[in-house]
């Protein structure tokens, strides 16, 4: 299995090869964030990005896994991708939405609360959700490379979590160092977050599945990222 610093150089490789194609896709799925973020108040913004935004992000993911594979890169496909995979991403980002939405709520009561008691409190909720959370890193990928249900794909991302520990605090980190960087000019994050961050978690998750290569029937090395035929018929 190759080590954290190598999918982000490959991660940078593929950007730039497919700069054009990432851009595209980013901005389709950003505009959905813009419009959910400065025209819809905070509370319906809340409820409306698990239901439409988290979809399109799936529908970029599905994208992207379909161009490493070698296909084309289409915007249709984020539009497939997003229709065909609305129900797993809709349900994944309510749980999502739900754990934060505790993570608030505790630091809001027992923040007003005074003694260690509920400071402790807090950080220790603090802490559980953000395992739930880092715990679910490989669910959507799951869904897409290996055509899991989401239920199923969320308990084997917990289990690649509890058998990988390092593995994915790295992987979790740097995807949130970059998340940081790149929100730290708007335009980045809407031009390119989303498209890359679909590279970068699909090779992590393709890693840790299959290593840098996988042995087929004949014992011979497969390439990390090959054609797959499932994909010609679901595009269709």
């Amino acid at each position: 299995m190759r080590k954290l610093n190598e999918m982000i150089a490959q991660t940078a490789v593929q950007v730039y090869r497919e700069i054009i194609p990432v851009a595209i896709f980013s901005l389709c799925s950003s505009l959905f964030l813009a419009i959910i973020v400065f025209f819809l108040p905070l509370p319906f913004a809340f409820l409306i990005l698990p239901l439409v935004y988290v979809p399109a992000v799936y529908g970029v993911l599905y994208a992207v896994h379909r161009m490493l594979k070698g296909y084309k890169p289409k915007l249709r496909d984020v539009f497939i991708g997003a229709v065909r995979g609305y129900v797993p991403a809709m349900i994944f980002g309510l749980l999502c939405s739900l754990f934060i939405l505790i993570l608030f709520s505790s630091w809001w009561y027992y923040g007003r609360q005074s003694g260690m008691l509920s400071l402790s409190l807090a950080i220790f909720q603090s802490y559980f959700v953000a395992m739930i959370l880092i715990s679910q890193f490989y669910t959507l990928p799951l869904v897409i490379q290996e055509r899991m249900g989401i239920f199923s794909a969320i308990g084997r991302s917990v289990k690649l979590f509890i058998t990988n520990p390092g593995y994915t605090f790295g992987a979790f980190m740097q995807a949130f160092c970059l998340t940081v960087i790149l929100l730290v000019t708007v335009v980045g994050y809407g031009v390119l977050f989303n498209g890359m961050f679909g590279i970068y978690v699909h090779m992590v998750t393709r890693n840790l599945l299959r290593g840098t290569s996988i042995q087929d029937q004949n014992g011979e090395t497969s390439p990390l990222f090959e054609r797959d035929a499932r994909f010609d018929v679901m595009a269709r």
